[in-house]
């Protein structure tokens, strides 16, 4: 259906998403082997939810009847501000600076989805933003948006890997493009600066180190073998993606909903643990930081202060004062 193909490709520049491919459901590879393997050594860390959808994200037939073609968009988010070196805050990914992507992209997908319905009935579909058991970035890569570097997050040659990825699944046969191969060559510098070494091998991410995940998917204490590296991070970590080559080619995204908030860059700690329950919601409204909840923004804000307090008083000790 090169009508379709050609319609969604306008469109989606229309309403302002950056990258568009195309996949077909028939060609799967073996993501979902690697995906089992990985639940089976546990790396998923407490996310339950991954196990038990397994079956689901390696089978996209489970999520929409008759689906032949996966549509995966890419929303560049890359920013022209850096995370102060200020004592005291603690650091805020840069994807949630500013406002949720998952409603500012999952908005742009729906009116896309909503276009093709009215153009082409007989068309059935469905849409995801990280909200679904959707192998999102094994199919941009065979859809052709970028590639899963070393350290697992997909890039591109354009925008480097600050993109948001999407989904539309579809019931008509769109011809596919062609997949994006890898160039990562030789280089590490993702694997070599992660603080806690959650980067284990070329393409190996162990979740239970990764930053990222104990900051804000992990409930409860901060596991010891994270505790005292958090390297300054309140809520996610953006090192792996920060010492990417690819990403020094990366344009500004222009869009005003992914500008920084205020506090979001960099949060005052005291603060965080100052916060009431009212607080964190008018806050973090429409905010992706609502995903720690405000305990676990509290108990890293508190793990941080103490790495602080720990790391001047050996300062203090070495110059002997």
């Amino acid at each position: 259906m090169n009508d379709l193909k050609d319609y969604i490709r306008r469109h989606s520049r229309e309403l302002g998403i950056d990258m568009v491919g195309f996949a077909a459901v028939e060609d799967r590879g073996p993501e979902g082997d690697r995906l089992a393997q990985w639940l089976s050594e546990g790396c998923h860390g407490t996310m339950a939810w991954m196990e038990k959808n397994r079956e689901r994200r390696s089978d996209p037939g489970l999520l929409l009847d008759g689906v032949r073609t996966i549509v995966s968009v890419g929303l560049n988010y890359q920013t022209p501000h850096a995370h102060p070196d200020t004592p005291g805050t603690g650091k805020v990914s840069r994807y949630a600076w500013g406002d949720d992507y998952h409603e500012v992209l999952g908005r742009r997908l729906d009116a896309l989805l909503a276009g093709i319905r009215d153009r082409f009935p007989e068309v059935q579909g469905k849409v995801y933003v990280d909200t679904g058991p959707v192998m999102e970035k094994a199919w941009a890569q065979r859809a052709g948006l970028g590639w899963q570097g070393k350290h697992t997050n997909l890039i591109s040659r354009e925008h480097g890997s600050w993109l948001f990825l999407g989904e539309i699944l579809l019931t008509a046969e769109i011809e596919p493009d062609v997949p994006e191969t890898d160039h990562c060559g030789n280089c590490t510098l993702c694997i070599e600066a992660c603080p806690t070494g959650a980067i284990t091998g070329p393409y190996l991410l162990d979740a239970r180190l990764c930053i990222s995940y104990v900051t804000i998917e992990h409930r409860g204490p901060i596991p010891d073998d994270v505790t005292g590296r958090l390297d300054g991070w309140l809520y996610g970590c953006d090192v792996c993606q920060d010492v990417c080559p690819w990403n020094e080619r990366a344009a500004d995204c222009g869009e005003p909903a992914f500008e920084p908030r205020k506090g979001n860059v960099a949060r005052d700690l005291k603060e965080v643990l100052a916060m009431s329950a009212e607080e964190f919601r008018s806050a973090f409204r429409k905010s992706p930081i609502r995903r720690a909840k405000l305990e676990g923004l509290k108990r890293t804000a508190l793990s941080l202060l103490e790495a602080g307090r720990q790391t001047e008083q050996t300062n203090k000790e070495d110059n002997g004062t």
